[in-house]
Protein backbone atom coordinates (compact mmCIF):
# COMPACT_ATOMS: atom_id res chain seq x y z
CA UNK A 1 0.00 0.00 0.00
CA UNK A 2 1.37 3.41 -0.94
CA UNK A 3 0.59 6.54 1.00
CA UNK A 4 0.20 9.69 -0.97
CA UNK A 5 2.96 12.20 -0.47
CA UNK A 6 2.35 14.14 -3.65
CA UNK A 7 0.53 13.44 -6.81
CA UNK A 8 0.71 14.85 -10.29
CA UNK A 9 -2.52 15.07 -12.22
CA UNK A 10 -2.31 15.20 -16.01
CA UNK A 11 -4.85 15.04 -18.72
CA UNK A 12 -4.58 12.10 -21.02
CA UNK A 13 -6.30 11.37 -24.31
CA UNK A 14 -10.13 11.18 -24.62
CA UNK A 15 -10.69 13.53 -21.63
CA UNK A 16 -9.26 11.01 -19.16
CA UNK A 17 -7.05 11.98 -16.25
CA UNK A 18 -4.31 9.91 -14.73
CA UNK A 19 -2.43 10.33 -11.47
CA UNK A 20 1.17 9.72 -10.70
CA UNK A 21 1.57 8.78 -7.01
CA UNK A 22 4.86 8.98 -5.18
CA UNK A 23 5.12 6.72 -2.18
CA UNK A 24 6.11 7.39 1.38
CA UNK A 25 9.54 5.82 0.94
CA UNK A 26 11.95 7.64 -1.30
CA UNK A 27 9.85 9.95 -3.45
CA UNK A 28 10.34 9.96 -7.23
CA UNK A 29 12.68 7.55 -9.00
CA UNK A 30 15.76 9.02 -10.67
CA UNK A 31 14.85 7.83 -14.16
CA UNK A 32 11.60 9.85 -14.10
CA UNK A 33 12.55 13.34 -15.37
CA UNK A 34 9.33 15.17 -14.42
CA UNK A 35 9.72 18.55 -12.66
CA UNK A 36 6.71 18.14 -10.34
CA UNK A 37 8.27 15.39 -8.21
CA UNK A 38 9.12 15.73 -4.50
CA UNK A 39 12.67 15.62 -3.28
CA UNK A 40 14.56 12.32 -3.29
CA UNK A 41 14.24 12.03 0.48
CA UNK A 42 10.46 12.07 0.44
CA UNK A 43 8.44 12.37 3.62
CA UNK A 44 10.56 9.79 5.42
CA UNK A 45 13.68 11.88 4.95
CA UNK A 46 11.97 14.96 6.33
CA UNK A 47 10.68 12.96 9.30
CA UNK A 48 14.18 11.62 9.92
CA UNK A 49 15.57 15.18 9.92
CA UNK A 50 12.86 16.27 12.36
CA UNK A 51 13.58 13.27 14.59
CA UNK A 52 17.31 14.05 14.64
CA UNK A 53 16.63 17.72 15.42
CA UNK A 54 14.34 16.78 18.33
CA UNK A 55 16.94 14.32 19.66
CA UNK A 56 19.65 17.00 19.55
CA UNK A 57 17.38 19.46 21.34
CA UNK A 58 16.63 16.88 24.04
CA UNK A 59 20.34 16.29 24.58
CA UNK A 60 21.01 20.04 24.88
CA UNK A 61 18.17 20.42 27.38
CA UNK A 62 19.44 17.47 29.45
CA UNK A 63 23.00 18.78 29.52
CA UNK A 64 21.90 22.29 30.44
CA UNK A 65 19.45 21.01 33.09
CA UNK A 66 22.20 18.95 34.74
CA UNK A 67 24.46 22.01 34.72
CA UNK A 68 21.72 24.10 36.37
CA UNK A 69 21.12 21.41 39.00
CA UNK A 70 24.83 21.32 39.85
CA UNK A 71 24.97 25.11 40.11
CA UNK A 72 21.95 25.15 42.41
CA UNK A 73 23.25 22.30 44.57
CA UNK A 74 26.47 24.27 45.14
CA UNK A 75 24.61 27.49 45.97
CA UNK A 76 23.61 28.47 49.50
CA UNK A 77 20.55 30.50 50.48
CA UNK A 78 20.17 32.24 53.82
CA UNK A 79 16.84 32.84 55.47
CA UNK A 80 16.17 35.01 58.49
CA UNK A 81 13.43 35.46 61.01
CA UNK A 82 12.15 38.87 62.00
CA UNK A 83 14.92 40.77 63.72
CA UNK A 84 17.52 38.38 62.28
CA UNK A 85 17.80 36.50 65.56
CA UNK A 86 17.96 33.17 63.69
CA UNK A 87 19.65 32.40 60.36
CA UNK A 88 19.00 29.16 58.44
CA UNK A 89 21.11 28.21 55.41
CA UNK A 90 19.80 25.82 52.74
CA UNK A 91 21.43 24.44 49.61
CA UNK A 92 19.92 25.12 46.19
CA UNK A 93 18.14 21.78 46.36
CA UNK A 94 16.60 22.73 49.73
CA UNK A 95 18.86 20.64 51.95
CA UNK A 96 19.60 22.21 55.37
CA UNK A 97 23.24 23.23 55.76
CA UNK A 98 23.34 25.11 59.07
CA UNK A 99 21.30 27.05 61.60
CA UNK A 100 22.70 29.98 63.56
CA UNK A 101 20.90 31.14 66.69
CA UNK A 102 21.84 34.33 68.55
CA UNK A 103 22.02 34.55 72.35
CA UNK A 104 19.05 36.93 72.28
CA UNK A 105 16.93 34.27 70.54
CA UNK A 106 17.94 31.65 73.12
CA UNK A 107 16.69 33.88 75.92
CA UNK A 108 13.17 34.03 74.41
CA UNK A 109 12.37 30.48 75.45
CA UNK A 110 11.79 27.23 73.54
CA UNK A 111 8.36 28.00 72.05
CA UNK A 112 9.35 31.40 70.64
CA UNK A 113 12.69 29.99 69.47
CA UNK A 114 10.88 27.23 67.59
CA UNK A 115 8.72 29.80 65.81
CA UNK A 116 11.78 31.89 64.89
CA UNK A 117 13.61 28.86 63.47
CA UNK A 118 10.55 27.87 61.44
CA UNK A 119 10.22 31.43 60.10
CA UNK A 120 13.89 31.52 59.08
CA UNK A 121 13.64 28.09 57.45
CA UNK A 122 10.60 29.16 55.40
CA UNK A 123 12.43 32.31 54.30
CA UNK A 124 15.50 30.32 53.16
CA UNK A 125 13.29 27.79 51.38
CA UNK A 126 11.37 30.52 49.55
CA UNK A 127 14.63 32.16 48.42
CA UNK A 128 15.98 28.82 47.20
CA UNK A 129 12.82 27.98 45.25
CA UNK A 130 12.72 31.47 43.71
CA UNK A 131 16.34 31.14 42.56
CA UNK A 132 15.56 27.74 41.02
CA UNK A 133 12.52 29.15 39.16
CA UNK A 134 14.55 32.06 37.83
CA UNK A 135 17.40 29.82 36.69
CA UNK A 136 15.05 27.37 34.97
CA UNK A 137 13.23 30.26 33.30
CA UNK A 138 16.56 31.58 32.02
CA UNK A 139 17.38 28.12 30.70
CA UNK A 140 14.04 27.84 28.93
CA UNK A 141 14.45 31.26 27.31
CA UNK A 142 18.01 30.45 26.20
CA UNK A 143 16.55 27.40 24.43
CA UNK A 144 14.05 29.58 22.58
CA UNK A 145 10.95 28.85 24.64
CA UNK A 146 8.57 31.77 25.11
CA UNK A 147 8.53 33.43 28.56
CA UNK A 148 5.99 32.01 30.97
CA UNK A 149 5.96 28.57 29.35
CA UNK A 150 8.63 27.09 31.56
Amino acid sequence: MKILSRCGCRKGGHGQRYFRVYGLFGGKKDNDKSDDAPSKAGILGNMQNLYETVKKAQMVVQVEAVKVQKELAAAEFDGYCEGELVKVTLSGNQQPIRTEITEAAMELGPEKLSLLITEAYKDAHQRSVQAMKERMSDLAQSLGMPPGLS
